[in-house]
């Protein structure tokens, strides 16, 4: 009903209401002092409230009391007061209670609204995370406290091989992922446990392939769960290992070739050695000295390892920024450890340089770990890196302010006296600087050690 009445307006409201109010006067009029009308003028006060706020409501009941006691039974004038004053308290409580009811329906209303449309709001994101899930290339799914898969996207069963037609649903997680289920036996904190970890994964038919695993527990009404995203990363473990054993056969190759470069130059010494003496006492027809001659040449053909101008590995074209990037992420850390800072120095255009990404980024790693090294004992520690195109050429600066180097004339021998390893370090790195067409040399800075990486650009 007063559903109705709200869409009639306002104005029509207020309209009815004073009809009402002419009408129930006539009446009055008309019946005079006999017979008490006062009932009658509650209509157009409850009718009036619909719309009216309690100020107005409190007018329209002195008015309409006002009214009433022109017709009312004759008194005192205290019963006359008492009948005026309790007709118009009477009059306003009801035109409140009619207010009230009012606003009580409105904020119903507007609960209700607010309600749908949270409700609307939350379809929606569910409708999201759903989609985003199953569109995800990365297993999704939830378990239970005791490792039971409540729910999963199609990544999930693809990635641990269930049969088609059937569901990771309902299956123990802990079949394929072990340390899962491991997890789900450990007492953690109230909030869960938040972490992520490497480990070995079984798919349905027994294969076995490398996961990473992001995984969070919490606990609902229902008890303890657990969420995670899984995905396979057996190419990528695949690729790394692979661009470490031919990382590790580089070296070795480099390595062996210095060792046979210094037994090349023994063994040349000890031929010239064993002329002489051959020609001073006349041995030259003796068999055993004959015999050590052969084995001195047998031992300089073995060791005639030539370090070759060009590294065998495949060159192309490499994004210097993005190596540059890579260094950052690896060396930063260790600098903050130290009371350190690395200051970089780019141009806005880096250009791209002819070499191979991962033994790029060795040879950058293998000059600013000795800058980290030389910078231990200074208070002042600062490794400033430089990019200056030059034309067809690209020169990547390492300057530190660690107490510089006493021999340069010795940094890229191997097998150094003194070093902190094998003495290789600065060595290995110009060999494979160099197998890209470059070249890694020391400038004199004004203080500290520089280092220069000059490298061909695209």
């Amino acid at each position: 009903m007063i559903a109705i009445l709200l869409r009639a307006g306002k104005a029509k409201i207020l309209i009815a209401s004073a009809i009402l109010v002419v009408l129930t006067t006539l009446v009055d009029w008309l019946v005079g002092n006999n017979v008490s009308l006062a009932a009658s003028y509650v209509l157009p006060i409850m009718l009036a409230a619909i719309v009216l706020r309690p100020a107005g409501t409190a007018i329209a009941a002195l008015f309409c009391s006002y009214l009433r006691s022109l017709f009312d039974l004759p008194g005192s004038p205290t019963e006359v007061a008492l009948r005026f004053t309790f007709a118009a308290s009477a009059y306003f409580l009801l035109g409140c209670f009619v207010t009230v009811l009012v606003r009580n329906r409105e904020l119903v209303i507007e609960h209700l609204a607010s309600t749908e449309k949270e409700q609307m709001l939350r379809r929606e994101a569910e409708e999201q995370l759903r989609l985003l899930a199953e569109s995800s290339p990365a297993a999704i799914f939830t378990t239970d406290g005791k490792g039971l898969v409540l729910a999963g996207n199609s990544a999930a069963d693809q990635l641990f091989g269930v049969p088609e037609g059937q569901l990771l649903r309902g299956r123990q997680i802990g079949a394929y992922l072990p340390i899962l289920r491991d997890a789900l036996r450990l007492d953690v904190a109230r909030d869960g446990l938040r972490t992520s970890a490497k480990c070995q994964g079984y798919r349905e038919n027994g294969d076995i392939f490398q996961a990473q695993i992001w995984f969070s527990s919490y606990t609902s009404e229902d008890g303890p769960r657990l969420a995670a995203i899984a995905v396979d990363s057996t190419e990528e473990m695949r690729d790394r290992e692979q661009q470490g054993m031919r990382q590790l056969m580089r070296g070795n190759r480099i390595a062996a070739a210095a060792v046979a470069h210094e037994v090349r130059n023994f063994c040349g010494a000890m031929v010239s050695r064993c002329d002489n003496l051959g020609d001073r006492y006349h041995l030259s027809a003796d068999q055993d000295f004959t015999g050590l001659t052969h084995l001195i040449s047998g031992l300089e053909a073995i060791a005639s390892l030539e370090l070759l101008a060009r590294s065998q590995e495949q060159i192309h074209q490499v994004d210097l920024r993005e190596v540059l990037n890579d260094l950052r992420i690896v060396i930063e850390a260790d600098w903050r450890e130290i009371g350190g800072s690395v200051h970089w120095h780019l141009p806005d255009e880096v250009p791209a340089v002819i070499a191979e990404a991962h033994g790029l980024l060795q040879a950058f790693l293998n000059v600013s770990q000795n800058s980290h090294r030389a910078v231990q004992d200074v208070e002042n520690r600062q490794l400033h890196i430089r990019v200056v195109p030059a034309g067809a050429r690209v020169c990547v600066w390492f300057e530190d302010t660690g107490p510089g180097v006493r021999d340069p004339e010795q940094l890229f021998q191997p097998f150094q006296r003194g070093a902190t390893g094998t003495g290789m370090g600065l060595y290995v790195s110009r060999v494979l600087v160099r197998s890209y067409g470059g070249d890694l040399t020391y400038g004199p800075p004004c203080s500290g050690s520089c280092f220069q990486i000059e490298l061909e650009a695209v």
